[in-house]
């Protein structure tokens, strides 16, 4: 039976990568380990148009030496790692797209490596939860929320309390715990059936196979719920699982312009 979706195809955007220790991703564990995570971002072909779910990371933050250590020099982190060809626009252009053509942006959150486009997609509609936009624009969120990125005139947000679906076939699920308004998605696609894009729910593996919880969380229960919640989407469906941040899954995915159809 052909699922009733109306999402046609979803590319796995390649954006870049962090140098973190691995204790960012997992609890207490991994101390001596420092991983190269890969960034992603994730668009859908549907018969609303084109979607874009999460937002990479902002090249001028990595590129002006300036912004560079405002946003990560100062704090001892070593910059993100991004290459021409991790470069948002030109992955859509091999697509066939550009920036312009997308109208609607979901975003599981808003630290830095999740909305760092949204200045060239000012046009757009962009979704969050209101948790999410609440706790990101008080005083003072957190290092990992540039404000610069998303505190920006004439952007039209979409705030949503909750599980909700933006069309059939993709559906945006409550997964507070890693951040106050963190939310994940479930795309259904006529061939492959249901992905689940765990988002900061889970970086790695291990997170959802041991259920370890990420690094940083607003809300320890809340966050072991969010996985034990997608990995039983993840039964009922019979579900493949991207992970967005698992530097060795990205090895095995589909790449733009590949698709998951």
């Amino acid at each position: 039976m052909t699922p009733n979706t109306a999402v046609r195809r979803l590319f796995v955007l390649l954006c870049g990568f962090e140098i973190l220790p691995k204790t960012i991703s997992t609890r207490n564990l991994g101390q001596r380990f420092i991983l190269s995570e890969p960034v992603c971002a994730y668009l859908l072909d549907t018969d609303h148009g084109w979607v874009l779910l999460d937002g990479g990371m902002n090249p001028d933050n990595i590129t002006d030496p300036v912004r560079r250590h405002a946003c990560f020099g100062q704090y001892g982190m070593t910059p993100p790692v991004v290459r021409p060809v991790h470069d948002m626009a030109q992955q859509l252009a091999q697509i066939g797209i550009g920036l312009d053509d997308i109208g609607h942006v979901i975003l599981s959150h808003l630290h830095y490596d999740h909305c760092g486009y949204l200045g060239q997609l000012t046009h757009a509609r962009i979704s969050v939860q209101r948790r999410e936009y609440d706790h990101a624009f008080a005083a003072d969120p957190g290092l990992a929320y540039i404000r610069s990125d998303y505190d920006l005139p004439g952007l039209d947000w979409d705030l949503r309390d909750g599980d909700w679906q933006a069309m059939p076939g993709l559906a945006l699920i409550d997964t507070r715990g890693h951040t106050q308004g963190h939310q994940s998605a479930v795309v259904t696609l006529p061939q492959t059936g249901t992905v689940i894009l765990p988002f900061d729910a889970g970086d790695l593996a291990e997170n959802f196979a041991d259920e370890v919880l990420p690094g940083e969380c607003c809300d320890d229960m809340a966050a072991l719920a969010a996985i034990r919640r997608l990995k039983a989407v993840q039964r009922e469906h019979d579900a493949t699982m991207l992970l967005f941040h698992d530097p060795v899954a990205i090895q095995q995915m589909r790449l733009a312009p590949e698709f998951y159809g």
